[in-house]
Order: structure tokens, then sequence, then C-alpha cells
């Protein structure tokens, strides 16, 4: 198992979690049942990735006898498509709830602009 990862997945529980930067966090993405339910994922229990261009940081675990194998090695693909612009999306909505109930009495639009800034409309964790 890798011990530095900064992204790991789980697949019983469909929760994918940083573990670096100031906006760690785990989400559990379970609106997308047919990303989940690819073959390819039928035998990995679990993935933890670094992305530093390094594979021996990287290890996909599988639930059976199946040796453990880099992500580069397991050729499942880009690993910021399938999972941190999910984890990227989740944080998104996260992120604009707490703007959009982050509210002081009697302020105005402006005002609350003024103090929290724009509502995000956007987030990447890269």
């Amino acid at each position: 198992m890798a011990t530095n990862a900064d992204w790991t997945v789980i697949f019983d529980d469909k929760v994918i979690i940083k573990r670096t930067g100031s906006d760690q966090g785990s989400y559990i993405i379970n609106n997308d049942d047919s990303f989940w339910s690819q073959d390819k994922w039928s035998n990995i229990w679990a993935i933890q990735y670094k992305d530093d261009n390094h594979d021996y940081n990287d290890s996909v675990e599988h639930r059976d006898e199946t040796p453990h194998a880099t992500w580069a090695a397991s050729e499942l693909g880009d690993f910021n498509s399938q999972f941190i612009s999910r984890w990227d999306a989740a944080h998104l909505a996260k992120i604009q709830s707490n703007w959009d109930n982050d509210n002081a009495e009697d302020e105005t639009e402006a005002e609350k602009i003024a103090r929290l800034g724009e509502r995000p409309t956007s987030y990447s964790s890269s």
C-alpha cells in the first residue's frame, strides 16, 4: 500500500479522499452508479494515488490474490478525469452551499459579496 498518497479511492464506499492541501476531505460519490459499476473496477478494492509522476508512490489494491500494482501498470485510464474531477465537483457543491448559507442579518447581497467574495463558480484541486 502506498503510504504517502495524495488521493485514496475506496470502491465499496464510493468515496474519494483528498489527503493533501488546505482543502483536504472526503466525499461519497454515489450519484454515478454507471461509473462505479464499470467492469474495470470489479476486482479493485482501493487505489492510493500520488500525483508526482513516480509510479512507486501509487497502489491499485485488488480484492483477490492479484498482486497490487501501480496506477500506470494497471492501465485504468486518466486518474484526474475519473476521480479528481468528481471530487472537485463535490467540493464545489460544498463550498457553494457554505457560501449560500453564510448569511448575516439584514445583509444585502453586495455586502455579502464584500464580506465573502463572489460565490464560487468553479473549483480545481490541481
